[in-house]
């Protein structure tokens, strides 16, 4: 028997597979790059062209954001002539918009859609050609204190057409609203593919005496700084910081987290797509009557139908109320009496930006007793582990809500109110970078679905959660994958205790300067709550509509949307959680 050794076949195998694995770490880095805290190179250069671009989790992640994507994909938006002339976009003062006649031109009852058309035309006069322009209609009686959004469709030739629900006797008056012109969609478009990092944000190394400062962001421009990763190991969530220049500074003494600043670069003329009373934020003129007259509604009578729009409002105001058209009746809860005894025994946990921070404040001042009262951070850690901790303090009698002071940043939180004789828990929390904030520290940014995996939940555990105005200078695949692993974490949470209540809030439109238009348009918060509705579509959630509340409402739009319309919200809340 003669054994031959074939060393030159196994060399060229070896040989091979190390090639292999050469190629596959060069190819792989930026993936073998995110997984742990530690300081690693730059990008390389031939990949600055995606320094922003962020890669699905999952076959699944990467189907379901390829359809998000389809789903939202705006009309296509008209290319920029240089130089640029604002004589050939969109002029509301030259669009008009006209009311339909009805069916055989019957009186319109209740029950009945009422359609309007709309047509743009630029600042010479001439019809528009194009789609893309943002628009927002609503159907309002301010002395009725009646008020409902109507639905847009773009006919994507310079046309639109606007749909509403005639839910009110008496007048109903029409107003159309050109948010941006086409042309400045385009703008807006550019800046996300080219600018993604135009807000910048800081943070503070520091180590004894020794401290350092450096930019921040979900994703970083190479340079030959090598990068502190800060990529959350559970959720996926990047964050990266320039590692300090300082030797004696590692990234573990990362302090605290700030919004830096605002890079704007518009090219010439662009800013002319963003002016207040000219072309952002304008009503457009009717061309006729700009309102009609609602019977009651006949038993006999036969709705008249839009046959362009297949749903209709989440709800309408009437004599200053909120009335949701389907699902749970809303309540009027009018007294703190009625709210404390509507949350009484139960667990609140509150997790967003400052507009659900809002709803703490809201709460907070709503009920009795309003003074902070400070508590130890031992106490305080017991009283985590147990809501009924308060046989640890047998000295402190609170017979009404009332905020711990836990010396936190009162922007970002963490905030906290205790109403212990009606056994009442509501908890505030700031979501995972990015933060637009003043300096905080850096241990107290917590991503929702991280908190939400500690969470027990039950019946007596309510969860309200909104993430939208921090996210809009960034691709929305970044926000896809925000909400994907939020939804993860919530699919998570009625598995083990399905009969907990989660509330989850939709973006708003706000008040609009050049500034605010750059970094927080209503088109991008539009696109995005586009995605929230439809990722939690068919979930056990509970949706507040507040992008129809506040854009049905007679009061200015405003990111955080004024007292009426706040306390119509918590209505909305509470009423899910006492229904």
């Amino acid at each position: 028997m003669v054994i031959r050794f074939a060393f030159p076949k196994y060399v060229a195998i070896m040989l091979f597979l190390a090639v292999f694995v050469f190629i596959f770490v060069n190819f792989n880095m930026d993936f073998l790059e995110h997984q742990g805290n530690s300081t690693f190179p730059a990008p390389r250069p031939h990949l600055q062209h995606r320094f922003c671009s962020f890669q699905p989790l999952s076959p699944e992640d990467a189907l379901e954001e390829r359809l998000l994507l389809d789903s939202i994909k705006w009309p296509e938006t008209p290319s920029l002539p240089t130089p640029l002339s604002r004589e050939q976009t969109t002029d509301p003062a030259h669009s008009t918009f006209t009311i339909l006649p009805g069916r055989d031109g019957q009186q319109w009852q209740i029950g009945d859609q009422l359609e309007v058309m709309i047509n743009m035309r630029d600042f010479q006069g001439r019809p528009k050609k194009s789609g893309g322009d943002v628009l927002l209609a609503r159907l309002h009686n301010q002395a009725l204190g009646a008020g409902v959004a109507g639905q847009v469709l773009d006919h994507l030739n310079g046309s639109y057409s606007a749909v509403f629900s005639l839910l009110w006797e008496g007048s109903a008056v029409v107003e159309v609203t050109l948010v941006h012109p086409s042309e400045a969609v385009t703008v807006l478009h550019r800046l996300t593919r080219e600018q993604p990092d135009r807000i910048f944000f800081r943070s503070v190394f520091r180590s004894g005496s020794v401290s350092e400062t450096t930019t921040c962001n979900v994703c970083l421009r190479p340079t030959q700084q090598p990068l502190c990763n800060y990529t959350d190991l559970n959720t996926g969530e990047p964050w990266f910081c320039y590692k300090p220049q300082n030797q004696n500074l590692s990234c573990d003494t990362r302090i605290t987290n700030y919004n830096g600043g605002f890079n704007q670069k518009l090219q010439a003329k662009e800013n002319t797509l963003f002016q207040n009373n000219v072309n952002m934020k304008v009503y457009i003129p009717a061309s006729g009557p700009d309102n009609v007259s609602v019977l009651p509604k006949k038993k006999d009578h036969p709705e008249v139908k839009s046959s362009i729009v297949q749903s209709g409002p989440a709800g309408y105001y009437y004599q200053g109320s909120w009335r949701a058209l389907s699902g749970t009746v809303v309540r009027q809860f009018t007294t703190s009496s009625a709210i404390t005894q509507c949350l009484k025994g139960k667990m609140v946990y509150l997790y967003g930006d400052s507009t659900i921070r809002q709803w703490f404040e809201y709460l907070n001042a709503a009920l009795p007793g309003s003074k902070s009262t400070d508590i130890s951070c031992n106490s305080l850690m017991l009283f985590t582990l147990h809501l009924n901790v308060f046989q640890f303090f047998p000295s402190v009698l609170l017979l009404d809500l009332k905020q711990f002071n836990l010396h936190s940043s009162n922007q970002v939180g963490p905030l906290m109110a205790l109403d212990h004789a009606n056994n009442i828990l509501v908890r505030y929390q700031f979501h995972g970078p990015p933060v637009r904030s003043f300096s905080v520290q850096a241990i107290e940014l917590h991503y929702v679905a991280n908190e939400l995996d500690r969470l027990v939940g039950g019946t007596n555990t309510v969860v309200v959660f909104g993430v939208w105005a921090h996210f809009s200078t960034f691709p929305v695949e970044h926000y896809i994958r925000r909400l994907q692993s939020i939804r993860r974490a919530v699919v998570r949470l009625l598995d083990r205790a399905p009969d907990t209540l989660v509330v989850i809030r939709t973006a708003n439109p706000k008040s609009l300067s050049l500034g605010v238009a750059l970094t927080n348009s209503d088109w991008y918060s539009l696109q995005r709550d586009k995605v929230l509705r439809a990722m939690f579509k068919g979930l056990n959630v509970h949706l507040v509509d507040v992008w129809e509340m506040v854009l049905a409402h007679h009061l200015p739009h405003n990111l955080h949307p004024q007292p009426p319309i706040i306390k119509n919200i918590i209505d909305v809340i509470l009423s899910y959680i006492c229904s």
